[in-house]
């Protein structure tokens, strides 16, 4: 089992290889993080933070976009793509049984996301630390933010499979990756902001604001973060009106979420015609 999951992984890197996602990915991540880190550490005399930890915070606002992006660009024709290119039957006939196949290409992806956010907010606490030594005290901020952004990819990579799984073919695959990060990234939190606005402090806001911030993963990545460093008064928007939210709620919804879309990942596999 553990040779065929391998082997799958081995042939997933080779092919993100060829097609320079892991180059990409590595130095969107690089920029995006190095520019930021310049950016964000304007305000630490008034948040009375270290430098790294209000770099952690403008770091937090990246990964919400850009790792869900990079996974389910890399996810959305895992499925679909094998299906168009005749290379899913010839793969099924082979001993291995499809949640193999999604663990090895799980694998494969989540190791390139790995290297990415390791670059990335590696170059940014570098170059944070070496103008400001004492900001090493941020280390531990940075260490939640990178393994939260770990399992924030794996959550959109099941994501994008089961997708790819039920798109009739690579175009519509793409359509629907972008369409869903549209809806979950962006126009979620303006949805959820545009209601608070209409609600005035009603039972919207109380009751319902609250586990809508938990049911999208990355807003309740986002909370768990900026919480657990006490960033939030350098936040905005939705991330700097949940201060109610208790940690272990944001966590939990960090913690189930990668195993719902991978089991529905695996699902939707199953159904898929060779």
């Amino acid at each position: 089992m553990i040779k065929r999951i391998l082997a799958t992984a081995v042939t997933e890197l080779h092919i993100a290889r060829r097609n320079r996602w892991v180059l990409i990915a590595v130095l969107l991540m690089v920029v995006f993080s190095l520019v930021l880190s310049a950016a964000g550490s304007a305000p630490t005399g008034a948040l009375g933070a270290d430098r790294l930890s209000v770099v952690v915070a403008s770091l937090t606002s990246l990964s919400v976009y850009l790792v869900p992006l990079v996974a389910l660009l890399m996810s959305f024709d895992a499925v679909a793509g094998e299906v168009e290119r005749g290379t899913l039957p010839l793969l099924l006939t082979y001993p291995v049984a499809r949640w193999e196949v999604l663990a090895g290409k799980l694998l494969a992806h989540t190791a390139i996301l790995v290297v990415a956010i390791i670059a990335g907010y590696g170059a940014a606490a570098v170059v944070t630390i070496v103008s400001d030594p004492a900001a090493v005290s941020g280390l531990g901020a940075l260490w939640r933010l990178t393994w939260t952004s770990v399992l924030l990819g794996a959550t959109f990579l099941g994501i994008g499979y089961a997708l790819s799984s039920l798109a009739r073919g690579v175009s519509g695959a793409a359509g629907l990756a972008i369409g869903l990060w549209l809806g979950l990234v962006v126009l979620y939190d303006l949805g959820l902001l545009a209601a608070v606005v209409l609600d005035n402090g009603g039972a919207f806001t109380t009751h319902v604001f609250p586990a809508a911030l938990l049911a999208n993963p990355a807003d309740a990545f986002r909370l768990f973060n900026l919480t657990a460093a006490q960033a939030t008064a350098a936040a905005s928007g939705v991330g700097g009106a949940a201060n109610a939210i208790p940690l272990w709620q944001s966590l939990s919804s960090i913690l189930v979420w990668p195993l719902l879309s991978l089991g529905l990942a695996a699902l939707t596999f199953r159904r898929v015609e060779p």
